[in-house]
């Protein structure tokens, strides 16, 4: 199960997460979402827990549950979408108006 979670504290390391969640179950894999630029933490991540049992029993146990100052946004990951929004606006306008 993959699972969100944000409102991480910018010094938050993976290491941190991990001694977090290890209580609830065998850890996949662990990211913290970075400015490809900076290298700084954007404050979110996505941990993959090896079932979804495992996945639910971190979101109950650490959703709200403070973490280095903040208090932590924990929910299962929604699928990536292709259009992803953001961006340069809608492609409108540009011309001179007269």
């Amino acid at each position: 199960m993959n699972i969100y979670m944000g409102n991480l504290s910018y010094e938050v390391t993976e290491e941190d997460l991990r001694s977090a969640i290890e209580e609830f179950g065998q850890i996949e894999s662990i990211t913290i979402i970075k400015d490809k630029y900076s290298g700084q933490s954007k404050g979110f991540g996505f941990v993959e827990m090896s079932s979804k049992s495992e996945g639910q029993a971190v979101i109950d146990g650490l959703n709200g549950r403070e973490l280095k100052g903040r208090a932590l946004n924990v929910n299962e990951a929604r699928p990536r979408t292709e259009n992803r929004g953001g961006g340069r606006g809608g492609g409108y306008g540009g011309g001179r108006r007269y």
